[in-house]
């Protein structure tokens, strides 16, 4: 099964410091509003739209609060941003509707909102100053790294708990390992684990911003930290590897030179007379093209962030139930997420944009489906269209599903990119 265990890395009790005073105890965890509410009041952030941009102008002032070295700061651990939150759906049912999904499980497209949620917050607790009421930083995610899950379905009507702490930091960035749990009979048992980059900006989200270093407290901490450095090199190399830079590799060549072949039409002329011209498809297959599906978005100031852009875990939700939709469509009435990667946020999207997101099955593979939704914002003013997002998601389904065939070069490069995304996500499985 795709499903692996969890390793649920059991941080020390010392590390269970919540966002209130007090125990422990689901009773006294903090929920996910309050995670949204807290947010606010970190940065003054409005919560009438129309205040937005004396909000804004409030917010330049902070500059004066801002490090000019990071050596400035004082260091932290990981325990000091670690959070614990509550997601009572079985304690409180009247948030329920808004998760539930029409199979009665719960949506996780709401799921990737809260992550997001907390990612931010966990930053924020790491970069505190005790001081400060108010954070001068701007913290945005930059990229989510990975989203793997253990369990197939996750229950409308059972209490969710998050738990997560900065694990790694750079000058400017920091990575955050987040965990979910769900409650079964009188324990918690994970259902994924997350791993979100996050940039720190200043009070106008211009320039980078130093943030506090982070100092692992023996062995098992040094290890994830190391893995966070780890996590930087390979993103790099991936990047640095990527097709629309580097020519596939000998292997990967052969792979599209099969398919290619597998798809001429020899009927036409006879074996010895093949023409470049005729393709015809494989039994039992699809083309790329035709597994298409699209969808359109109008930002509202109801999706905005603190930072009045639109909120980077709305972005994720809209992908995540197009990219589902289009499984479905592909492979069967009900796919089952496995996981998440490389989500990289290249630009934000401003309140009022026309968000055009266009998601594609890119690789198959006996179960799995792998899905790629491209978003774009297309500006009214310019009549410029601009990249904001590519999303990548990895489905299995509860049948075999036919193999996606691409017919040009261009679909043959999203063909191995969508390989390459695919056998990296094996590989964590």
């Amino acid at each position: 099964s795709a499903y692996r265990l969890c390793i649920m890395r059991k941080l020390p009790n010392a590390l269970a410091r919540t966002l209130t005073s007090g125990t422990s105890g689901s009773s006294v965890l903090p929920d996910m509003s309050e995670v949204r509410s807290k947010l606010r009041e970190i940065v003054g952030a409005s919560t009438n739209w129309s205040d937005h941009v004396q909000a804004m102008q409030e917010r330049k002032a902070l500059h004066t609060l801002l490090a000019e070295r990071q050596e400035d700061l004082s260091p932290r651990t990981m325990k000091d941003s670690y959070l614990e939150v509550i997601l009572p759906l079985g304690s409180q049912p009247e948030i329920r509707e808004k998760y539930l999904n029409v199979h009665n499980s719960v949506r996780f497209g709401r799921i990737l909102e809260d992550l997001d949620s907390l990612g931010v917050l966990i930053c924020y607790t790491h970069t505190k100053q005790e001081m400060q009421p108010k954070s001068p930083l701007s913290i945005v995610t930059a990229l989510v790294d990975k989203i793997n899950l253990c369990k197939k379905i996750i229950y409308p009507d059972r209490d969710i708990k998050f738990t997560g702490n900065v694990s790694w930091v750079g000058k400017t960035s920091m990575e955050v390992k987040m965990h979910m749990l769900q409650q079964h009979d009188d324990d918690y048992s994970p259902v994924l684990d997350a791993t979100f980059v996050m940039v720190a900006r200043d009070p106008e989200n211009k320039r980078p911003a130093f943030v506090n270093p982070l100092i692992p407290e023996g062995p098992e901490e040094e290890e994830i930290f190391k893995q966070g450095e780890l996590n930087k090199v390979r993103r790099i190399d991936f990047s640095t590897a990527s097709l629309l830079k580097m020519a596939p590799t000998a292997e990967e060549r052969n792979i599209i030179h099969d398919i290619f072949l597998n798809t001429l039409d020899t009927r036409q002329e006879g074996e010895k007379t093949a023409s470049f011209q005729g393709r015809k498809l494989p039994p039992n297959s699809v083309w790329m093209e035709d597994t298409k599906l699209k969808g359109l978005q109008i930002c509202h100031p109801q999706e905005r962030n603190i930072f009045n852009r639109i909120f980077g875990g709305f972005l994720m939700r809209k992908a995540f139930e197009l990219g589902w939709a289009t499984a479905c469509s592909y492979g069967g009435p009900r796919p089952f997420i496995v996981s998440v990667d490389d989500i990289m946020f290249q630009k934000p999207v401003e309140i009022g944009a026309l968000l055009l997101l266009s998601a594609q099955v890119c690789y198959t593979e006996k179960n799995y489906i792998q899905i790629r939704v491209h978003s774009e914002v297309y500006d009214a003013n310019t009549r410029e269209h601009h990249t904001t997002n590519i999303f990548h998601f990895t489905f299995i389904s509860e049948n075999e599903v036919p193999r996606v065939v691409p017919n040009t070069y261009g679909e043959s490069m999203l063909y191995l990119d969508g390989k390459r995304h695919f056998t990296a996500v094996m590989k964590e499985i």
